[in-house]
């Protein structure tokens, strides 16, 4: 059924109509997580021949200066620091596309797992598990043979050598420590999270840390209030819909792509209407929440 939609609006004209118009005087924030070598050549040529691309720090300080921005911006961002990121660097060095990835301090450089995405964690049960507390989510995972701090024998993350290599020429920012649902934290965790984790990337890697995306797009004004404390400049959600010069920094919206596997299904989602249309019929389980605290 995808598919067809992404046909239909490719095809009809409606996606190339909405980037010429709607998108023109906008920002458009992409999310990619664990794309693959063969697709990253075709999408990032794309977007450089149909979009201006940008860096997040470009935008940025476009926002804090007001200065000009170029039609038809976009901001291509990668979330977790999967260990294929690590592949995408000669495509990112020949078409020099500025690439903000959002690192988990304290799973990259290291063989810890990603919670969701351990061997045991099926994915039905990720989408419950994020509605728990994060006490309870690591008790439940625990019984699944998941533990937070635990080497495994793989390596799902980048490692600290990948990181020092790619750093010249990529954004890495923050994603937290590990990844949890920071809503569903009390204070003295999502506090950790999201402090530590800018400590962390700064102190082994050098690292200028000024943004923070918040893991599975789930934020509050708790962690918005945390993230301003702890020296960021800037929040990225999951929330649909484009940014401005007037946008506030701290709930900077974003489309997710999921890593497009061909050019209809990255023209249509890149145009921002598909997640539009979707999140009109379908309320995403995502976004602002209180917190538990």
């Amino acid at each position: 059924m995808s598919a067809f939609v992404y046909k239909a609006l490719r095809y009809s004209g409606v996606a190339w109509i909405w980037r010429e118009t709607v998108q023109r005087g906008r920002v458009t924030f992409l999310l990619f997580h664990d794309m693959e070598l063969c697709d990253a050549e075709r999408n990032f040529s794309y977007l450089k021949k149909h979009y201006h691309i940008i860096s997040l720090k470009q935008y940025v300080d476009a926002v804090r200066n007001q200065s000009v921005l170029p039609k038809k911006a976009v901001v291509v961002t990668f979330d977790d620091g999967h260990v294929s990121n690590y592949k995408l660097l000669p495509i990112i060095k020949k078409l020099n596309v500025p690439v903000t990835v959002f690192l988990c301090s304290s799973i990259v450089g290291t063989r810890r797992h990603f919670w969701f995405r351990h061997s045991e964690v099926v994915k039905h049960k990720v989408e419950s598990l994020k509605q728990l507390s994060t006490e309870e989510r690591l008790r439940v995972l625990q019984t699944m043979g998941f533990i937070q701090a635990k080497e495994y024998d793989d390596r799902q993350a980048l490692s600290s050598k990948e990181i020092e290599e790619m750093k010249t020429v990529v954004d890495f920012q923050s994603h937290t420590c590990f990844h949890p649902i920071l809503p569903q934290c009390d204070d003295t965790t999502a506090r950790e999270e999201i402090v530590s984790s800018k400590l962390q990337l700064e102190s082994l890697f050098g690292l200028d840390i000024y943004a923070l995306s918040y893991p599975n797009g789930d934020y509050s004004d708790r962690d918005i209030k945390l993230a301003k404390e702890a020296g960021y400049q800037c929040g990225i959600t999951v929330d649909s819909g484009y940014n401005n010069r007037s946008s506030d920094l701290f709930r900077l919206k974003r489309f997710s792509v999921n890593d497009a596997k061909s050019i209809t299904e990255l023209m249509v989602k890149a145009s921002g209407i598909y997640a539009l249309i979707k999140h009109k019929l379908h309320k995403p389980s995502y976004g602002y929440k209180p917190s538990r605290a």
